[in-house]
């Protein structure tokens, strides 16, 4: 005789030859039986939660569920939060250390980018840094090695708010990208939505209905050629950020060890209005960029940038470690010449200790 299996995600596959889980079932009693045990797909269905829009604490995430439990889309993704107006600051994150990740998040940063184009890792190392800045609530950006079908997909997958192509020059090559970002028809996106991190594994059965809203695709300006064509790429249907590259660009037209050159600044303010004078309500893009000794956050804030990386957590650490170190030979050497600094009582004075 059949039994029942409380495995079965079909109702109509319920009495099937898995272990029994309530005996054996005679015809007197099987009607009865069906009658009453059902297992459905949508038995599994958890309830959806929505945060809201004015609150971007990781606490928001977890609020009262919708009266009708149905899935309702953040309002505090990248993607939303630039649609209202804010100016978001973020920084790079390089050593792909899932601590440095948190660390950044929970020092208040809106944003951080994984970068595998340039840090050493792939999609195992960069899938556990998003899980550690989505644990601390901070949206991960991941920014691919090249524009390619296979990166984004692979990439994608892991379930990031932001993906960042690098090195697009045209209106073709922006156009590629967001067709790598768009499941068929739209785009040649590979489907295995049923089953990875960016769906909850299939859980979240509105994903295919609202990736796209949720998605921020961003495009790299960072060559003479992009440049030229930056107000094209921020035209593209699908391109909602252009992301300015001023060390690339500045080595494109022969000034890679000076990008505060007046000729890169030049190309820079060409790229910056391109962008700035496209409206982002109607298929235009936001900007973005990095900020650079020559050109800090604040100056790159003035001139209207939506998103803003400040910092590069090696770079964070290089400057921390290199300061740390002179201070303390600069220390021995004042001691050689009679100078105690420690006893002066001006370090003490006017910083913690680390571990205060």
């Amino acid at each position: 005789m059949a039994t029942a299996s409380i495995f079965s995600t079909d109702s109509t596959h319920l009495f099937n030859s898995s272990p029994p889980i309530i005996g054996k079932l005679s015809p007197s009693n099987f009607n009865s039986v069906r009658s009453t045990v059902t297992f459905s797909r949508k038995t599994l269905t958890p309830i959806r939660f929505s945060s809201s829009p004015a609150d971007h604490s990781p606490a928001a995430a977890i609020t009262s569920p919708t009266v009708e439990g149905i899935a309702t889309r953040s309002k505090t993704s990248l993607k939303s939060r630039l649609q209202g107006g804010e100016t978001l600051y973020g920084m790079f994150l390089l050593s792909f250390s899932p601590t440095l990740a948190e660390i950044a998040a929970h020092s208040g940063y809106d944003y951080v980018v994984v970068d595998m184009e340039h840090g050493h890792g792939g999609i195992p190392e960069a899938l556990d840094c998003i899980r550690a800045l989505n644990a601390a609530g901070v949206a991960a950006v991941l920014r691919l090695p090249e524009n390619c079908p296979t990166w984004a997909k692979k990439a994608l997958d892991l379930g990031p708010q932001g993906i960042m192509f690098p090195m697009i020059e045209s209106r073709k090559d922006a156009t590629k990208a967001v067709s790598y970002c768009r499941f068929p028809p739209e785009g040649i996106r590979g489907s295995a939505h049923t089953v990875v991190r960016a769906s909850k594994y299939g859980i979240d059965e509105g994903y295919l209905g609202n990736y796209a809203d949720e998605l921020l695709i961003m495009c790299q300006v960072e060559s003479a050629e992009g440049v030229k064509k930056a107000d094209e790429i921020a035209a593209v249907d699908g391109v909602d950020c252009v992301q300015m590259g001023p060390l690339d660009l500045s080595a494109s037209i022969g000034y890679l060890w000076d990008p505060g050159h007046k000729k890169v600044r030049e190309m820079m303010r060409r790229a910056e209005k391109a962008v700035l004078t496209s409206d982002p309500a109607k298929g235009g893009a936001y900007l973005s960029g990095f900020a650079m000794p020559h050109d800090g956050p604040a100056a790159i804030r003035e001139r209207g940038y939506n998103m803003v990386a400040g910092a590069v957590d090696i770079g964070l650490f290089r400057n921390a470690a290199a300061e740390d170190v002179r201070r303390f030979k600069m220390g021995l050497v004042n001691e050689s010449d009679g100078e105690d600094s420690l006893d002066n009582g001006k370090d003490v004075d006017d910083e913690k200790y680390w571990s205060e």
